[in-house]
């Protein structure tokens, strides 16, 4: 096995290893499976109540892609608007970061004041956490545009608009797509916290449930669902990131 497939087998290995140590751990310690289920209850509890895990991944999975779509529709524009401007960046950068630094399952409460037990604090909730991660870089990758290159530009006839769009946003993208790749695994902790307080459906309601129950291996079955969902579209991300911005990985492809 070359390095290359080694590396690209690398997370698949080290998983196997975890699920086998664990599965070995709880045999060998005769650990109760309603304080801490072993990898084939997990699997065996997913299995069995495969129709309601599925009903509840559904709700959770659109109700965070509205709310991350809508994250990225605003990530982006306040991210240029922070980023093509030294004021706006002055001024409204550290506003934003004293705003993300607020705990946001403290908002749940107030969005269910506001809008109600549903998808509204939900939506509203995977938009607050994973807004940020986006609007930062794309701010970032206009604001640190190289001064050389933009003097050379406008030498050129480009004007501060051009610059931006045709220099600054293209430049931008490994940014981007980096910033998709957090903020889309933040989206899925924000809905799944606001569902275990503020809806009756959903993995989070799930998990409140089941740990009710006394079911653990089913609340650990929707937590493993979870992490499913953000692990795939992490890797949609990356994926779509190597095929649009080859040119900035240029330097580690040969290796």
């Amino acid at each position: 096995m070359n390095k290359k497939s080694l590396e690209s087998w690398s997370p698949w290995i080290l998983l196997a290893l975890s699920i086998l140590i664990w599965e070995g751990l709880c045999r060998a310690f005769n650990v109760s499976e309603f304080i801490f289920p072993s990898p084939s209850r997990i699997a065996q509890q997913t299995i069995e109540y495969r129709d309601v895990i599925a009903g509840h991944a559904w709700r959770t999975y659109w109700v965070t892609m509205v709310g991350f779509g809508i994250a990225i529709l605003v990530g982006v524009l306040l991210g240029f608007i922070i980023g093509s401007s030294r004021l706006a960046y002055a001024a409204v950068y550290p506003l934003m970061t004293a705003f993300n630094a607020l705990p946001k399952a403290a908002f749940v409460p107030i969005l269910v004041v506001w809008f109600g037990i549903g998808i509204g604090p939900a939506i509203l909730t995977a938009f607050l956490i994973s807004f940020f991660p986006i609007m930062v870089n794309i701010a970032t990758g206009l604001a640190t545009l190289e001064p050389e290159l933009e003097d050379v530009l406008r030498v050129l006839g480009a004007k501060r608009w051009d610059v931006l769009v045709k220099v600054g946003l293209p430049r931008s993208m490994p940014y981007f797509y980096g910033s998709l790749k957090v903020a889309i695994t933040l989206a899925f902790v924000g809905t799944t916290v606001s569902e275990m307080t503020a809806s009756n459906e959903g993995i989070g309601y799930l998990l409140i449930s089941a740990g009710s129950a006394m079911q653990m291996g089913l609340a650990f079955s929707g937590l493993v669902v979870v992490g499913a969902m953000a692990m795939i579209m992490y890797e949609l991300f990356s994926y779509i990131e190597k095929r649009t911005t080859g040119w900035a990985h240029r330097g580690s492809q040969g290796e």
